[in-house]
């Protein structure tokens, strides 16, 4: 079920929210894991045993973990049994066939094995990771443990986020899962919230994907450089849209989740981009991999060795594919020879300098990020490089998507947020946004009627 849908927008929606408030506050929680699960179900029933058997492992493990440790025993054997188990199920589903095929390709024998196809069950790198920092902030002492697996399944299978992050840690929201009290205001800024990311996804992302795919396979400079920028934008709005709306739902029940992205695009380096973008999964990595290889406490050559571990793993969560792969070495390498040298390189140079130089960076990357066939990013690389006239039709297509370009680039600024927060507050300003909320909304709802099925990229990792 996608929150872009008239389905969620028109009936679940306002079904659980009318059902949470009506219910006692002692049952809510039940009643959050229950929808969850009926949300989660809704599009793939038969995955529904992945979720209940995630809570089941990961609550069992955690609950050995206290308990041993208030008998002085040790813990880490029940910890390394619940990474295991909970990779295990992120491995099969995800990369089996992938590790399978890449095999086959080079073992002769393996020639005629028939390679099965496993269907990647749609936010399991989101609840499986989830699950897991919950199990090793446990271990560490730094979340108390939760012993009611109503409330712990309410953490792992909460529907606003359940799908595509952000990656909630248990102990940024284990007060909030027992002790959250909803108001109005927070509802209200909720609505607010999930209105704009629902704008970024309907009238800015799907209309970026759209240009994208019209023009990808043009030939042309221009045609390459504009559709590349135009994807690099359906990426950001499509995805920091859906956080939006996370964030906004989990306002509606009561819950705050940290932002996941900080206006990327204004960033002055490739460092900056990677505290701005996707924070919720950079902060995992950061917590769970890099900082326990040693982080950068144990000399520059363990640091760059810990970058590329970390980074081929974050490339490698997107997907099964070598082009994520080489997507995560790709900004390993950019980072190491950040930190190693050219940060203050770049520190020396005129802002607009160093903001030029993160956005070619980043689009280039992008395009690794798109093209699965070597082949065919090879072709797009060298339309961006060599220089070839654009046909007339395509210019003409690019023409008419210019001020949708102009609105993203600058939506993907904070230059409208900075000017709204400089409006004093008044009745006026309060009627204004609830016009522009009310707008977004209607044209929102008027181009889902006639849209067709377009889900979240990020679905897919």
């Amino acid at each position: 079920m996608l929150f872009s849908s008239n389905v969620f927008l028109y009936f679940y929606l306002p079904v659980v929210l009318l059902l949470y408030y009506i219910s006692p506050r002692q049952i809510r929680n039940f009643v959050l894991f229950a929808v969850s699960l009926f949300f989660y179900g809704w599009g793939e029933p038969v995955y529904l045993f992945l979720m209940v058997f995630t809570v089941l492992i990961n609550y069992v493990c955690a609950f050995i973990i206290d308990s041993r440790r208030k008998k002085e025993k040790s813990t880490k054997s029940t910890l390394v049994i619940g990474v295991v188990l909970n990779l295990l199920l992120l491995g099969y589903f995800k990369y089996a066939t992938f590790f399978l095929e890449s095999l086959q390709s080079i073992l002769p024998f393996m020639k005629d094995f028939d390679v099965p196809e496993i269907t990647l069950p749609i936010g399991i790198s989101f609840y499986v990771f989830q699950s897991m920092s919950y199990l090793i902030d446990v271990y560490r002492d730094d979340a108390p443990v939760q012993k009611n697996p109503i409330t712990f399944g309410t953490y792992v299978a909460l529907f606003p986020q359940l799908i595509a992050g952000p990656i909630v840690r248990y102990t940024d929201v284990a007060r909030q899962l027992s002790e959250r009290k909803e108001n109005l205001d927070d509802f209200a800024s909720g609505i607010k919230m999930f209105i704009i990311g629902l704008a970024k996804k309907i009238l800015i992302a799907n209309q970026m994907g759209a240009l994208w795919e019209t023009i990808k396979s043009a030939d042309g400079t221009v045609a390459a450089w504009v559709g590349i920028a135009a994807y690099s934008l359906q990426l950001y709005f499509d995805f920091s849209g859906y956080s939006d709306m996370a964030i906004g739902l989990g306002r509606m029940f009561g819950f705050e989740f940290l932002i996941n992205f900080n206006y990327p695009y204004i960033s002055n380096s490739i460092t900056d981009f990677w505290r701005r973008w996707h924070m919720s999964l950079s902060t995992w990595f950061k917590e769970y991999v890099y900082i326990p290889l040693g982080g950068n406490r144990k000399g520059i050559k363990r640091q760059i060795i810990n970058l590329l571990i970390v980074w081929a793993l974050t490339g490698f969560w997107h997907g099964a594919s070598w082009n994520f792969l080489f997507w995560g070495i790709y900004y390993s390498i950019l980072l190491i020879i950040e930190k190693t040298f050219l940060l203050k390189v770049l520190d020396k140079l005129p802002k607009f300098v160093r903001h030029i130089y993160t956005i070619i960076i980043v689009i280039l990357g992008w395009a690794l990020f798109y093209f699965v066939d070597t082949a065919e990013l090879w072709e797009f690389i060298k339309k961006l490089f060599t220089p070839a006239a654009t046909s007339s039709a395509d210019i003409n297509t690019i023409l008419a998507y210019v001020p949708l370009l102009v609105v993203a680039a600058v939506a993907s600024t904070p230059l409208g947020a900075r000017l709204y927060n400089k409006v004093k507050e008044s009745t006026a300003k309060k009627v204004v946004t609830l016009a522009g909320l009310a707008v977004m909304m209607l044209l929102c709802v008027c181009t889902l009627v006639s849209q067709s099925y377009n889900p979240f990229i990020y679905f897919r990792f």
